[in-house]
């Protein structure tokens, strides 16, 4: 089976299980340490990944491995709670699986989260950072493979692959809170590894 018609039938199973009007603008990863979050959105479901055709699941212990459907801030959110890793043994295609499902959810803004370690030593552990950029060193990619047009081009323009206006508004939001927002370029590794 190629992979859109995977998720199409995948699309098709969570939207069973949600109101036929609740359609998620935004969607969000919520891995270590983040995901708490997932308690503070009013669920309209929420579906184990095993329980989503053609989904991996996540074997990573302090990763709740569902899909949240609900409201947050105003907003209607679909949160991974839970990722997929390379390390794991998934190949770089399954690994982004759960972000295309939100995709073709109809999902348009994602924010992704994550811990990691730094390179930085004047950073300190806790610190939120803003990623602005990243560095690829697993030395796999999820474009490889057959491209499907309609998820756009082979080889997509990475010269902002963050939206600046998401990450001005994160700024703005970072500063009215009282936050203290590290910036920094995210280095990918296979890992496990922090």
């Amino acid at each position: 089976m190629q992979e859109p018609e995977r998720l199409r039938q995948a699309a098709a199973a969570v939207r069973g299980r949600v109101p036929a009007n609740f359609r998620p603008r935004v969607g969000l990863t919520l891995g270590t340490g983040l995901s708490g979050l997932a308690s503070k959105i009013e669920v309209k479901a929420r579906v184990p990944y095993a329980e989503i055709p053609g989904l991996p699941v996540s074997t990573v212990e302090s990763h709740q491995g569902e899909l949240v459907l609900g409201r947050l801030a105003g907003q209607e959110v679909a949160a991974l709670a839970g990722r997929f890793h390379l390390y794991e043994g998934y190949s770089p295609l399954e690994v982004v699986r759960g972000v295309r499902l939100l995709a073709e959810l109809g999902v348009e803004t994602m924010v992704f989260t994550c811990a990691s370690g730094g390179l930085d030593p004047a950073m300190q552990a806790g610190r939120v950072m803003l990623i602005r950029d990243h560095i690829n060193l697993t030395g796999q990619n999820p474009l490889t493979g057959p491209n499907f047009e309609a998820w756009g081009e082979r080889f997509p323009d990475m010269s902002q692959p963050y939206d600046p206006g998401l990450l001005a508004l994160a700024r703005r939001a970072a500063q009215e809170g009282g936050v203290d927002l590290y910036e920094g370029v995210y280095v990918g590794l296979r890992g496990p590894s922090m």
